[in-house]
């Protein structure tokens, strides 16, 4: 079973926020863009994604309607166009060698339309799952969807080190070295490197599943040792 994330795994969401910065600036001026962008890093910290109608709504308690006008922009952003090249090639190819789901985080409104919108939704199946926090719902996962092994793609090592905490051997972590959270430098130090680290997404139509599958093993095995 494959599980993919979207957010900077598939799609470079990286750029998106930068269309979103013009739009603002040139909609609302720069004061008010600077006030929005404050607010959704504040709701990245809290929530672990990025939350940008979440922050458009939080703007608005503060009784400013003017950014509510931006929704429209994000409702209706091209997100097929920000997809990373081979993206869709991959979902192909782990296709043919077994389920695939797309595995995300984010808000229950914008999160399926950014799947939807993408093209994501159709390549999977309409195999889609979306959580406050995925790494809190390996549970609900396995139910949904079962399988004797993982093979887990994100652009978190925070992510990954979570799934593999509780999975183990049953899982292969793939780490997308692309986007805002796999540059952050302290994120790369606290956590363990994952089983195979990827530069693009587009890198894994190298490999083919048996060594997709010995990178997991080779990694309990070595984790004994350590105990050992």
């Amino acid at each position: 079973m494959f599980l993919v994330d979207v957010d900077n795994t598939l799609l470079d969401n990286d750029r998106v926020a930068a269309d979103l910065r013009r739009h603002l600036e040139r909609e609302v001026g720069h004061e008010r863009q600077e006030r929005y962008w404050a607010i959704f890093e504040e709701l990245r910290g809290e929530l672990g994604y990025a939350d940008y109608l979440g922050a458009l709504q939080h703007y608005r308690v503060e009784r400013d309607p003017h950014l509510v006008t931006v929704s429209a922009f994000l409702i209706d952003y091209p997100f097929a166009n920000r997809l990373y090249p081979n993206s869709l090639d991959v979902l192909e190819r782990f296709r043919a060698w077994g389920p695939t789901v797309i595995l995300s985080d984010g808000d229950a409104v914008f999160q399926p339309r950014k799947v939807e919108r993408a093209g994501l939704a159709e390549a999977v199946d309409g195999n889609v799952l979306i959580y406050i926090h995925k790494e809190r719902e390996l549970d609900d996962v396995e139910r949904r969807y079962p399988a004797e092994h993982y093979v887990l793609v994100d652009d978190k090592l925070r992510i990954l080190t979570a799934v593999k905490q509780v999975w183990g051997g049953r899982v292969t972590t793939v780490f997308a070295r692309q986007g805002y959270y796999a540059r952050d430098p302290e994120a790369l130090v606290a956590y363990p490197p994952a089983d195979v680290a990827i530069e693009r997404i587009g890198d894994l139509l190298e490999h083919d599943l048996p060594s997709l599958l010995l990178r997991a093993a080779r990694s309990v095995t070595s984790d004994h040792r350590k105990r050992s």
